[in-house]
Formats: C-alpha cells, structure tokens, sequence
C-alpha cells in the first residue's frame, strides 16, 4: 500500500462517485448520453486542479458492475465513450505528468477496450504527479470475492498458510493494492449511499454527499469540500486525549 501526503491537512486520496449525467441531460431535454460525455469533459478538469489542491490520488467510479441493467443503447454509449476518452487524452494524460490504472473485473469487457486501457496503463507508467485510478465494472463486493478466490488460491497451492491470513494479507490481493486508501469519498447529485464503491477501502474514509450534478462540479466546488475536510478531526476510531 502506498504512503500518502497531502497538502495543508487536505486528503491525498479521494475517490469520486460521479452521479447525475443523466438528470444533468433530462433536465436540458437532451439523451442521457448528452451527460456522460459532459461529465467525461468534467473528469479532465477536476484531474487538472488535482495537484495545486494537493491530491496526489485520485479515483473515480466510472461504470459499476450493476450499470449492465441500464438500457442497451446507453450501455453501448458509455462503451464507446469509454474509448473515445482513452484514445482522446492519452497524450495529454502523459505530458501531464497522471498515471492511470483501470481497477474491476476486464472480463466483460470488449477486447478492444480491454487493449486501449492496458496501452494506457503502460504509456502512463512512468508518470507520477497524480495517480488517477479508473473504475470500470467495478463492484466492491465483486472485488473482494475476486480478491477472496485469489487468496484462496494461494492456500490451497500451499504458498500461504491460512493461519496467518489477516487484514492485510486480503488488502494484498484486492485491485487497489498499490494505491493508499481514499480519505475522502465524494458523492454528487445529492444521493447518500455509497453504491458498492470501495467498501474495504473506504472503512475509515470522511464522505461528502452534494446536491451538485456531476457536469456542474467544477474545481472551485471540489476545493471548497477539500477546504471543509482539513477542518475534521480523524480519529480512526481512537479517542483524543
């Protein structure tokens, strides 16, 4: 697991749940596609403000293991935004100095996203000025029993004694076993649930909900939350003496 540091007592680590594109466009009269693609254009900003506020880590759902129950045209959309985002900012990704990593299950996926992501990966490998974690058919319960049979795996090949199975060994094999946990999960669109994002991640996280459509979150919001959060008192599950 890495080690994070932040800014002014800002978090290093946020994840994002990005709701609200699709109200974002009803409310305009437009297709809900019309909103995922303004809310791609929001990501590109909100990972450009990410190092002057100090976040060195940045994840963001993108597409859930239960977004497969939407309608197949919006599915077929987000698939092919999905591509068109990759093959759009790569370049730009790169002379800016963000590493992307994709977490979630790539076997649902079509191979020819499969392969733009892995390319992105590798092209962005180097980089280190911030960490933005991609979460693509992503579930958190999905991710810990994939990490559960992997683990599993291991016992039954004799290469890890189940007696010294703890916390950490499981977080070993979760996808997000080089990245911190986030210290600040955001939700916007004024939905509070976490929707299966990072349950194991997130134990210990501050959570902010916002009324905020994701499309209208702009980094003079996202510094604002960031600005309230310096000012809580993280006591993971201590008590302050």
């Amino acid at each position: 697991m890495a080690e994070t540091k932040s800014q002014a007592g800002g978090p290093a680590h946020v994840a994002i749940i990005m709701d609200g594109n699709g109200r974002w466009a009803q409310q305009r009269g437009r297709p809900r596609l019309f909103g995922h693609q303004a809310g791609a254009k929001r990501v590109r900003e909100i990972v450009r403000a990410c190092p002057d506020l100090g976040v060195r880590y940045l994840t963001i759902f993108a597409f859930s293991t239960e977004n497969w129950k939407r309608t197949q045209a919006e599915v077929a959309g987000l698939m092919t935004l999905f591509r068109l985002y990759i093959q759009k900012e790569a370049q730009a990704l790169l002379a800016e100095g963000v590493r992307v990593r994709f977490i979630g299950d790539r076997e649902r996926l079509e191979p020819k996203l499969v392969a733009l992501m892995d390319h992105l990966e590798t092209l962005t490998a180097g980089n280190d000025r911030v960490h933005l974690t991609i979460a693509l058919n992503y579930g958190g319960r999905d991710e810990v029993a994939r990490a559960t049979k992997r683990l599993a795996r291991e016992v039954a090949a004799g290469r890890l004694d189940p007696e010294s199975v703890d916390e950490t060994t499981l977080t070993r094999f979760l996808d997000t076993c080089v990245l911190p946990d986030p210290d600040l999960v955001i939700r916007t669109s004024g939905e509070a649930r976490i929707s299966n994002f990072l349950l194991w991640q997130s134990a210990y996280a501050e959570y902010e909900f916002t009324p905020v459509l994701w499309p209208d979150f702009t980094a003079e919001i996202f510094a604002e939350i960031l600005g309230r959060f310096a000012g809580r008192e993280r006591r993971f599950g201590a008590v302050k003496a």
